[in-house]
């Protein structure tokens, strides 16, 4: 049975303030930086290499808000500047940065139908391109939106991310993943394979953290948890395999094929409960495994 799910208030305020970073990034290209060459004392101008390595700039929500798994490969330098740097460019060189930003193929552009109205929102950061019209979010215009505005923006883009749609949660759900199941998170950062861990040491601590697949493995083998063969049984882990042996996706087993999950890392991917078969549809071209504790 589906049940509708719901990020609480506090959840969405945390949204509003943590999803737009202090610092304004611009992914370029060699000739909008050449355009751009009389306007840039006063920010940095980041190589793309240095950028990727920098421990500021690739911290979680940095990587979240803007998606840097979007970017296009065209993009060789990124401009990291204060939010009133945009605000003082001539008007054309506003217009062309933003709309260049779109062309990047990176994060925070909202398509305008996730607003409520245009209500405060700055003309030149209204995109047109092929695809559809789109608003540009930057600190300095995300600051002046109306809170309601902002508010509806961010739930409304959520949903882009996950349905809000979860299965009810089983009677033999153990009490640590109940307090978890069907709910968001207003902490950036939690993936699939914390939850997975969380599930299996009832460590709360790890649920928020970000794992990655080695550190998995660590935490499964330390439990006394090994691969195994067969049907799905109470209390596994199951794992989604590429073709290179690395796993891409871990999950809880609660019983009776209902499974404990979280698709992504975000703070729009809640801790929910669904189907194997859900599941399975989702992550079907990889190999599934299976571990079970001994």
């Amino acid at each position: 049975m589906a049940v509708t799910i719901r990020p609480a208030a506090e959840q969405v305020e945390s949204w509003v303030d943590q999803f737009v970073p202090e610092k304004d990034l611009f992914f370029m290209d060699d000739s909008m930086l050449e355009e751009l060459d009389a306007y840039l004392d006063g920010v940095l101008i980041t190589p793309q290499k240095e950028f990727s390595a920098h421990s500021t700039y690739s911290q979680i929500q940095m990587n979240n808000s803007y998606m840097y798994w979007t970017l296009s490969k065209q993009a060789t330098s990124v401009i990291v500047a204060p939010p009133e740097w945009l605000e003082q460019l001539p008007g054309q060189e506003r217009r062309t940065l933003l709309f260049n930003q779109c062309r990047m193929g990176k994060g925070m552009i909202f398509p305008i139908g996730l607003f409520p109205s245009e209500e405060g929102i700055p003309d030149d950061h209204i995109v047109e391109v092929e695809e559809g019209t789109f608003v540009v979010i930057r600190k300095g215009m995300w600051k002046g939106l109306p809170h309601p505005v902002k508010a509806l923006a961010i739930q409304a883009y959520a949903r882009m991310w996950d349905k809000w749609e979860a299965a009810k949660v089983p009677e033999e759900t153990p009490v640590h993943i109940r307090k978890y199941a069907n709910r968001f998170t207003a902490i950036p950062g939690s993936n699939c394979f914390a939850a997975a861990l969380y599930a299996v040491t009832e460590q709360e601590w790890m649920i928020h953290e970000w794992i990655h697949p080695g550190t998995l493995m660590n935490g499964l083998r330390r439990a006394g948890y090994s691969p195994a063969k067969g049907d799905l049984m109470q209390g596994d882990v199951i794992t989604y395999v590429d073709q290179a042996g690395e796993i891409q996706h871990a999950a809880y087993h609660i019983g009776n094929h209902m499974i404990f999950n979280k698709n992504g890392q975000t703070f729009f991917n809640p801790w929910k409960i669904v189907s194997l078969e859900e599941l399975n549809v989702e992550w079907a071209q990889y190999q599934v495994r299976i571990h079970r504790k001994s």
